[in-house]
């Protein structure tokens, strides 16, 4: 076959000499399969808020009422947002810091988002590490948290056996009592009572330690080389949590008592509808579950082939993570019904969110089921698994966002830099592996990603849509996937998305409250902290318009923040075959008077592709006419 020959109207004067392969970065890569992307997504939405989170919030909100407002949330917050994120990943090719050549003005959105999920990154792990200490734990015959009379338990410990065996006989006040799970968890595992507080963070607990390091290390190993080690341990990762999670369900619904907490979950209550905070949950669990504004999204997107149909994914991802939600619903409150009814107790008292239903209440409840290790290891070994392709996709973010930045330089060494990173986030993190170092989780926890993650969701979508513009990005999208985002997306871009965020970012901080873990409230320099790590992110959108301000030439206003909010030269498709329309004129080769011609005769023919192309353009000719 004859090889293709290059038109010498495409060839540059940078290109005569032979030595351009030694210039360009490594080639970034791309998804090795066909279902890498959607699964990525699938996992790293799919977490551990839907099991420890969603049900509690869901309950305490109206219960099957509450399915209302989570997906009118969905609707105008949750699915138009993944779909913008998505489409400026796929579209550039960029990580969440590059991706701002868009408008170099706002890099500081990309540097605050990098900021809070280095910040998530270190906790999140550190959550991962208890979840395997716990999978250790159950390799047992006899659970470690299921009776009394061990040497961190104190005269208050009951567990549930004497309650059951003496319910009838004599009343037990459970008010005054503490379960041997919860002892174990706090007295053993976190050792609690080796700190006098935040600032008190004791010693070290090497077996958490430890097990910190082993997280880091398979999460390392797993984004060695990259998508493409990372894209194949999703098959797994991302798959086999539905597996245990239906058997799961299964088992508890064949419990005693199942029905009762499936009730209490589920009893729709109307009347709360009309409270606000209901409304302002669903989009809060919306918001956090499908990890908007994390970089994620954009990071995996920026793997795939450009014409990806990511439509289509955006709706497969979402309204599979809302039913996972659901799903993971029926399997916890079967379980604590069932619970509930052994101890005699009502649902809600043994009803509890985040670690204390991972940690304490669950491993309480399989305590109660025949083969309770075996119970157990498969709970804790689902949770392992969701927290893990979360974390890849954080580390992938932080890994990405920096190489992108230094191709030349970082790209050939990813696997180095990868492991620079893990260690450097293993080393901040062994304060949480101290007795104190609860103290210090709730605090990353609370603050992180608090309002600071929900101003740099705002100003992203208000850049795109009126600094770079919704036309332009529509053409984009239209150039990208062959049709244009309908009435609903522009809609919700241009006004309903950003006005339900600016209200959930009112409602945080009218309605802020200090932390606190169980009875113990955190001193007051310890909230000054946390409330600097959220505006810390805020503060570096100013900083980095400064930045780029000063990188321009001329005045402040008429060159500098004029030029440094438009798109860079170099914006658009990063393949050269896939810069079509407008984006040709930064081709070698642009000089032509017909530079889509040009474009054609290199990569072959005309495609439906090319045909959008020309129809882009010729919208664009027909505006540059009407405004003349």
């Amino acid at each position: 076959l004859a090889q293709p020959v290059t038109p010498e109207l495409l060839v540059s004067p940078s290109s005569q000499d032979g030595d351009l392969g030694s210039e360009c970065p490594e080639d970034r890569g791309n998804w090795t399969g066909r279902l890498d992307f959607l699964l990525s997504c699938i996992g790293y939405c799919v977490g551990l808020g839907n099991v420890w989170r969603f049900p509690y919030r869901a309950y305490t909100n109206g219960g099957g009422a509450f399915l209302v407002p989570y997906f009118i949330m969905l609707a105008i917050c949750g699915i138009p947002i993944f779909f913008m994120e998505l489409s400026l990943g796929q579209f550039s090719s960029l990580g969440p810091l590059a991706v701002w050549k868009i408008s170099p003005l706002f890099k500081g959105v990309g540097m605050g988002t990098i900021l809070i999920v280095s910040l998530v990154a270190i906790y999140y792990n550190m959550i991962i590490a208890y979840v395997l200490f716990y999978l250790f734990a159950s390799l047992t015959s006899d659970l470690p948290w299921q009776h009394c009379g061990n040497w961190w338990n104190t005269d208050l410990c009951l567990d549930h056996h004497v309650i059951k065996a003496g319910n009838t006989t004599f009343p037990v006040n459970i008010t005054n009592t503490v379960s041997p799970s919860e002892e174990y968890w706090s007295r053993y595992v976190l050792h609690i009572q080796g700190s006098s507080g935040i600032g008190d963070p004791g010693r070290i607990r090497w077996n958490l330690c430890l097990c910190l390091l082993l997280s880091w290390t398979i999460v390392y190993l797993c984004i060695l080389k990259g998508v493409k080690s990372s894209g194949k341990v999703v098959y797994f990762t991302a798959t086999f949590p539905y597996l245990i999670l239906v058997m799961l369900l299964i088992r508890g619904v064949t419990l005693e008592g199942a029905w009762k907490g499936i009730q209490f979950y589920l009893t729709p209550q109307f009347d709360h509808l009309l409270s606000s905070k209901v409304w302002i949950e669903a989009a809060l669990q919306i918001f956090y579950s499908l990890g908007v504004g994390f970089g994620g999204l954009l990071t995996f997107a920026s793997y795939n082939t450009f014409h990806q149909n990511i439509y289509r994914d955006t709706f497969i991802v979402t309204l599979g993570n809302a039913i996972t939600s659901i799903l993971a619903g029926f399997a916890i409150f079967s379980v604590l019904g069932y619970m509930s009814q052994e101890l005699g107790v009502p649902v809600n008292q043994v009803a509890k969110a985040g670690p204390g239903l991972a940690f304490v209440v669950y491993p309480q409840a399989m305590t109660m089921l025949p083969l309770s290790p075996f119970w157990s290891f498969l709970f804790f070994f689902m949770l392992l698994t969701l927290g893990l392709d979360s974390q890849f996709a954080f580390m992938e973010t932080i890994v990405t966002a920096v190489t992108d930045e230094f191709p030349y330089y970082l790209r050939p060494k990813k696997a180095s830099f990868s492991a620079v990173i893990c260690i450097a986030l293993f080393l901040m993190g062994l304060i949480l592996t101290t007795e104190g170092g609860m103290y210090w989780l709730v605090l990353l926890d609370d603050y992180s990603a608090g309002f600071g993650l929900m101003v740099v969701v705002i100003t992203t979508c208000l850049v795109v849509t009126r600094v770079y513009g919704i036309k332009r990005f529509c053409r984009d999208v239209h150039m990208m996937l062959g049709f244009k985002p309908g009435p609903y997306f522009r809609a919700c871009w241009m006004v309903l998305s950003p006005a339900t965020m600016m209200a959930l970012l009112v409602y945080n901080i009218i309605k802020y409250q200090p932390s606190k873990y169980g009875s113990y409230s955190f001193p007051s320099w310890a909230e000054v902290l946390g409330i600097l790590m959220g505006v810390l992110s805020c503060l570096m959108i100013p900083v980095g318009m400064v930045m780029a301000v000063l990188q321009e030439e001329g005045t402040l206003w008429e060159v500098g923040v004029q030029q440094a909010s438009r798109p860079t030269m170099d914006w658009g498709p990063s393949l050269e075959e896939n810069r079509t329309g407008m984006y040709v004129a930064s081709l070698a080769g642009s000089q032509s008077p017909k530079p889509l011609m040009v474009h054609m005769r290199k990569y072959g023919g005309i495609t439906s592709y090319e045909n959008t192309a020309i129809e882009v353009d010729r919208e664009m000719e027909e505006e540059e006419e009407s405004m003349m």
